[in-house]
């Protein structure tokens, strides 16, 4: 324990603080100042998370103990907080982003009323707070109450606006969704408690001995399905494209720094049980692949811009649950990193976009806008090109790390990879030329007030725009240079037992340099085709028809579950009312009622006014007492 860590548990404080402060002063507070607020405590925590990853990278570690939150003869749980090369980095990236995220909002929000952009400020902070309490928890249960936290924080923001009932679907789509996965987690905690009385990451990796490789497995695949959930896999996927509904600000913060990094995070901290369970890695990877295809599919056809990228989310996702099947799990952490960099531009250029267009998110009305936003152009063009893999953008690395990975594995993974890969870099092109090539496509008034954003939304590109371009160069393959896979050596405490357990295969170094050259040539090919065929869009009345119109339904998947689950629950609902609540509950309460409104009736009869009937009631009272007496 190194005493220079103690100060940890100031990160997810001041968020917190951040959350109390706007939050309860709502009401008093000016934007200026709850935005200085919301930005400044996780610009102080960031900066903490640096000084800390730079003691952690010295070898330096920290386990901090609170005070116990479960104590019983049986059970000891504590609110613990863990410290370490995988927990540091994931620090950086949600402050960093995060940072980045709340600096942007400060403009893009502008128009909401005082109390309602401290409001949303403060959901900010506790969305931030959450998930760091997710990855500094030093145990499954502190995990989990930040796990709870995110998907609380989702629903609040998802439904920011909620005078629109569409958008509070969403919110309800993405808590309900979330719930499934949830119970898939905590069945796999209940399961470690059972078994082996902890639910400590170091009690319980130390004593996988204990358990029998039927309980690995089904605490693995419980896990997996809560990641399927949080993480947006089939088949709990469709919440998320879903949550565009919420501001622009929130879907970056939800598909890069938060939320859905959650289940890889909770996968490569497990790493030890997964990797003792091969059937729940095959089962990892075949559902992160087939994810990232399918979602790559939708996105073909989708016109709607945060659509599109939302549905990227989903398949990049599936590229990092690929790396975690196949044991790559330095490579998949790498790809949230590069992701979060890539994917934050991308969204909050999108943004930028809406933001110039006056709130139109249709691809097919915009057209041309790079001659009005120079800015917003370039450098969603360099976050395009991550996304595509094209080197030496930092996408590039982490996918080509991972498909190395999967190749390894098994070949066919690789094959369907690198056609997702195609697919990307022939989705994201598509939206970047309808964008910002060619002719403006929207209306006189549009195009009148065209212009580029404020610096507090240009700020936050640029730098997220040099990460992009950079941010790979710390996962350079050894293939290229000895020693430049620094994040590798950086997570190796972390994953040393796992790679011990599942040894590495090696491939000769023509075999990687022929895989990563098909790979770009490949995503080079779909890109360019996808510029040359959209950089002159025309709008057109014409619907799709065929497969295109399947792709623009989204497979008609959300159909599916609205008639497999939704309509039979409503349907049962229903009944249950109908039956339960109208016949039985309103049944005896009216009938309670009703007997009481009877009863009354009948005694007031004995209220009549006659002396005779008077004198009969004494008698015969008489007479009962005297039985009653004689008897007792």
């Amino acid at each position: 324990m190194n005493n220079s860590l103690q100060i940890v548990w100031l990160i997810p404080f001041l968020p917190l603080i951040g959350f109390l402060i706007n939050g309860l002063g709502r009401n008093n507070l000016s934007k200026t100042l709850a935005g200085l607020i919301g930005s400044g405590v996780i610009l102080a925590s960031f900066l903490i998370s640096v000084y800390v990853f730079f003691i952690v990278k010295d070898g330096n570690t920290h386990l901090a103990h609170y005070f116990d939150f479960i104590n019983t003869a049986s059970i000891k749980v504590g609110f613990d907080f863990q410290v370490d090369q995988l927990s540091s980095l994931f620090l950086l990236i949600i402050t960093g982003v995060g940072f980045l995220i709340h600096v942007y909002s400060t403009s893009y929000m502008q128009a909401e009323e005082p109390k309602d952009f401290a409001k949303y400020f403060s959901f900010l902070n506790l969305f931030v707070f959450s998930m760091l309490l997710l990855v500094m928890g030093g145990n499954y249960i502190i995990m989990f109450i930040g796990w709870e936290g995110v998907g609380l924080c989702s629903y609040l923001l998802i439904g920011y606006w909620f005078k629109n009932n569409d958008y509070n679907n969403a919110a309800k789509k993405a808590f309900i969704m979330n719930r499934i996965g949830d119970l898939g987690f905590l069945l796999a905690v209940f399961w470690l408690l059972a078994k082996l009385g902890t639910a400590d990451y170091h009690e319980v990796f130390a004593n996988t001995a204990k358990l029998t490789a039927f309980d690995i497995t089904g605490i693995t695949l419980l896990l997996f399905v809560g990641a399927t959930g949080k993480s947006a896999q089939i088949p709990l996927y469709t919440w998320l494209p879903d949550a565009m509904a919420g501001p622009t600000p929130v879907s970056a913060l939800i598909h890069a720094a938060t939320m859905v990094t959650a289940g890889i995070y909770m996968i490569a901290r497990s790493n030890i049980l997964f990797t003792m369970a091969p059937a729940t890695q095959t089962v990892v990877a075949i559902i992160g692949l087939a994810t990232a295809i399918l979602a790559a599919t939708i996105a073909l056809k989708q016109n709607d811009i945060k659509k599109v990228l939302a549905y990227s989310t989903v398949s990049q996702l599936g590229y990092m649950f690929l790396g975690l099947g196949v044991g790559a799990y330095t490579g998949a952490v790498f790809h949230v990193m590069t992701h979060a960099f890539f994917k934050a531009l991308l969204f909050l250029g999108a943004g930028s976009v809406i933001h110039a267009m006056g709130g139109e998110q249709d691809m097919r009305n915009m057209g041309g806008l790079k001659k009005h936003m120079s800015i917003t152009h370039i450098t969603f063009l360099l976050g395009c090109l991550a996304i595509a893999g094209m080197p030496p953008f930092s996408g590039f690395f982490s996918k080509d790390e991972i498909l190395a990975a999967a190749f390894a594995k098994n070949p066919a993974f690789w094959v369907i990879g690198v056609l997702g890969a195609l697919m990307t870099a022939f989705y994201m092109f598509r939206l970047y030329a309808m964008t910002f090539q060619g002719k403006f496509r929207g209306t006189t008034e549009q195009e009148h007030h065209l212009h580029e954003s404020p610096a507090a939304i240009t700020f936050p590109l640029i730098i997220l725009a040099i990460l992009a371009v950079i941010g790979g160069w710390i996962g350079i393959p050894e293939i290229f240079m000895q020693g430049g896979h620094r994040l590798e050596a950086f997570l190796e405490p972390i994953f040393t037992q796992s790679n011990v357990i599942a040894a590495k295969h090696e491939m000769p170094h023509v075999t990687e340099y022929t895989l990563m050259a098909i790979s770009v040539l490949a995503a080079l090919i779909a890109l360019v085709y996808a510029w040359n065929k959209f950089s002159k869009y025309q709008k057109t009345s014409t619907e799709e028809a065929g497969i295109g119109k399947v792709l623009a339904n989204k497979w008609y998947v959300d159909e599916l579950y609205e008639a497999i689950f939704v309509k039979p629950l409503q349907s049962l609902t229903a009944f249950l009312t109908n039956i339960i609540e109208k016949n039985i509950i309103d049944g005896f309460v009216n009938g309670v009622g009703k007997a009481v409104n009877y009863g009354s009736r009948q005694i007031r009869l004995l209220q009549n006014g006659l002396v005779g009937t008077y004198v009969l009631l004494m008698v015969l009272g008489i007479l009962i007492l005297f039985i009653i007496q004689l008897f007792l």
